[in-house]
Order: C-alpha cells, then sequence, then structure tokens
C-alpha cells in the first residue's frame, strides 16, 4: 500500500514540476533571460543621443556594422586598430621603457595583447551555441545577420588576428622609421614632469 501511494505521489510531483516548467514565470532561469532591445522594459529608449544622425551615421560606419564587407574584412579593419592603438602604452610605459628595446618590446607586448583577444573571440565562439544575434535598435538599423553564424565569427576572429599583428607591426615600423630620436625625450618628460 505504501508503494502505491508513494508512486501516486511521485507522478503528482512530476505533474505539477512540468505544470511549472510550463508556465512562463517558472524559476530564476525564466526571469534572468535576454530579453530583446524592442522591449521597452530594458531601458532603451529613443533618445536624441543614440538615436540622432552623427551618432547614427558614426555606429553604421564602424566596421562591425557596415554593410557590404565580408566579415574576414570586418575583423582584419577591427584588428589594425587594436593593434595600432595597442602599441603605443607598452612602448611608452613598459618596463623597458627607458632602454634601448623599448619599440620592440612594446612592439612584442602588442602582439602578445592582440594574441589574448584573439583568445577570447574564439571562446565566444566555441560553447555550443551560435554567437548572439544582435536585434535591429535604434542606433543599428541593419545589423549584419552573417557575421553571428560560426562560420561568419571565425572569419571576423581570423581577421581580427591578422590585422592586430598586422597594425602593431605598422606602428613598430612608424616608430623605429621616422626620426623620433628627439621627440621621444620631449614626450617622456613630458608624462615625468608631475
Amino acid at each position: 500500500m505504501d508503494s502505491q501511494q508513494n508512486k501516486s505521489n511521485s507522478n503528482d510531483q512530476t505533474q505539477t514540476e512540468d505544470q511549472f516548467l510550463d508556465d512562463p514565470d517558472y524559476g530564476a532561469a525564466k526571469n534572468w533571460e535576454i530579453k530583446t532591445v524592442t522591449d521597452p522594459c530594458v531601458g532603451n529608449l529613443e533618445t536624441p543621443v543614440n538615436s540622432g544622425y552623427v551618432t547614427k551615421a558614426f555606429i553604421n560606419n564602424l566596421p562591425f556594422y557596415r554593410t557590404g564587407i565580408s566579415n574576414n574584412f570586418r575583423g582584419l579593419e577591427t584588428g589594425a586598430a587594436f593593434g595600432y592603438l595597442l602599441y603605443g602604452p607598452f612602448t611608452m610605459t613598459g618596463p623597458l621603457r627607458n632602454s634601448d628595446f623599448a619599440l620592440t618590446v612594446g612592439l612584442l607586448g602588442a602582439i602578445g595583447a592582440v594574441h589574448i583577444l584573439t583568445a577570447l573571440l574564439l571562446l565566444y565562439n566555441s560553447p555550443g551555441k551560435s554567437p548572439n544575434v544582435q536585434p535591429q535598435d535604434c542606433t543599428v538599423d541593419n545589423p549584419p545577420k552573417d557575421l553571428f553564424t560560426r562560420e561568419g565569427w571565425n572569419d571576423f576572429t581570423s581577421g581580427f588576428w591578422l590585422g592586430g599583428c598586422g597594425g602593431a607591426v605598422f606602428a613598430w615600423l612608424i616608430c623605429g622609421t621616422l626620426h623620433l630620436d628627439t621627440i621621444m625625450p620631449m614626450i617622456k618628460s613630458l608624462g615625468n614632469a608631475g
């Protein structure tokens, strides 16, 4: 008799859990669900700042959102900017900034940072699901649908690596071949004046 009662209790419990799982308000997982940007409760309201002409033109011209270019070129352009801009801080504030090897150490530091960022981009694409597709909102008119696939993100990542290393090497070449021997001590003295 007890076994029948336990079976009926377990069946009732299973039916109750199924009812809760079908309920849209079940548990913390449903409460933490990501909602689209078009939901007014998210807080992405159309303001003069995020939907103005200048802001929309600037954001939609970034390589991530620009139409008509391949994912590899998106990554190449983004990586080149990152590599070019990472070279300066590693050169000017690195541990060997006052030695003859400052330019080379800055190059190696920038390339190392690009490798770390590339590994993070690879990790973003490695879990079971594809990358999240960004919905259209008041700032971005037409987000690229082909970028948010596994193949598109892999193309973006490989372009990012190549562009990042190339941008760092380009900055190294500019700093190494121009006559910066007279300018660099003045720039460094500005940082030490405070």
